[in-house]
């Protein structure tokens, strides 16, 4: 039984330790994602990729303001609402996966 127990546990600590080197991975090539489309964005054209940085930035600021806020009751969010609320969840969720693993692969 004790044996048995030990090979359990490291199989767990190994599936655990491949999970965290995908994760990192993965926040590693999406950083690199990031960085190389705003570099392009920006060499295509700095005035239009400042004004799609300005009208994301007013999406996920509408987003938020609709997450937080109390909604009415009995009433759903609908079209842009709903569209923008999706915005900032998507955003906040990628700006803390890579928070908590990009910062852990060692590519800054």
């Amino acid at each position: 039984m004790g044996a048995r127990s030990v090979v359990k546990g490291v199989g767990e600590f190994l599936v655990e330790l491949v999970g965290e080197v995908v994760l990192s991975l993965l926040a590693c090539a999406l950083l690199g994602l990031l960085a190389l489309t705003v570099y392009m964005s920006w060499s295509f054209s700095p005035r239009a990729t400042l004004a799609g940085a300005g009208l994301l930035s007013l999406a996920v600021a509408h987003g938020a303001w609709r997450t937080f806020r109390a909604p009415a009751k009995g009433r759903r969010r609908r079209g842009l609402a709903a569209v923008t609320t999706v915005v900032f969840t998507t955003t906040a969720a990628t700006a803390v996966f890579l928070v908590f693993y990009a910062t852990g692969c060692g590519c800054f």
